[in-house]
């Protein structure tokens, strides 16, 4: 235990926690008080260490992802069941036009998920608060976003590989982690615009 604490930096009484709530898989017995670990051992670590640290999640939450991730055998799904159970619902349903710019948007794109998913009724839900503010997202902008998201979202998977429970470690902890450089980068973009274009 003392290697696998080393090698995934999580300390022996937060591993040894894991294992009592039942997030962590115990090791392979190899006598009476010595376990083997495996390299899944540190994958799974790195994984629970993010959704708490980095995400912030709850402990249920980082069960319920972990739990979805294990039922896969599908990479594809168990990347989309995890990133599902990331995303809060909107605090109110969208309105059936947004909805309807929505399904039009996947439609156009040949997009897989449903207009019903979570993340595109959180798509539609936010072009209501758009709305809401008077500032209208137009057709033109929306199709602009969603093809730099495409863009985006094909570096995120250029990584991805393995089994399902490492592709969707590596989709998960590197959405979480890269979302913040994201933000950092639109920013810095924004200022160096406005002082070309709108600077005095």
């Amino acid at each position: 235990m003392s290697e696998l604490a080393e090698r995934s930096g999580t300390p022996v009484p937060t591993i040894k926690y894991y294992l009592r709530e039942g997030l962590l898989p115990p090791g392979e017995a190899a006598g009476a008080t010595r376990s083997r670990y495996v390299a899944a051992h540190v994958d799974r670590l790195r994984l629970i260490r993010a959704l708490v640290e980095v995400a912030g999640l709850r402990l249920d939450q980082v069960r319920d992802i972990l739990a979805a991730i294990d039922d896969s055998t599908d990479r594809a799904h168990a990347i989309g069941a995890a990133h599902r159970l990331l995303s809060p619902a909107p605090p109110h349903p969208p309105t059936t036009a947004a909805q309807s710019r929505v399904a039009a948007l996947l439609s156009e794109r040949g997009w897989l998920p449903e207009p019903t998913s979570s993340h595109a009724v959180a798509l539609a839900a936010a072009l209501d608060r758009l709305d809401a503010a008077g500032l209208t997202l137009s057709e033109t902008a929306l199709a602009e976003y969603a093809d730099a998201a495409g863009r985006i979202a094909s570096t995120d998977l250029a990584g991805v590989g393995g089994t399902a429970a490492a592709a969707t470690a590596h989709a998960v902890v590197g959405t979480l982690l890269v979302e913040p450089v994201l933000l950092a980068l639109r920013r810095l973009a924004q200022e160096d615009l406005a002082r070309r274009r709108l600077g005095d």
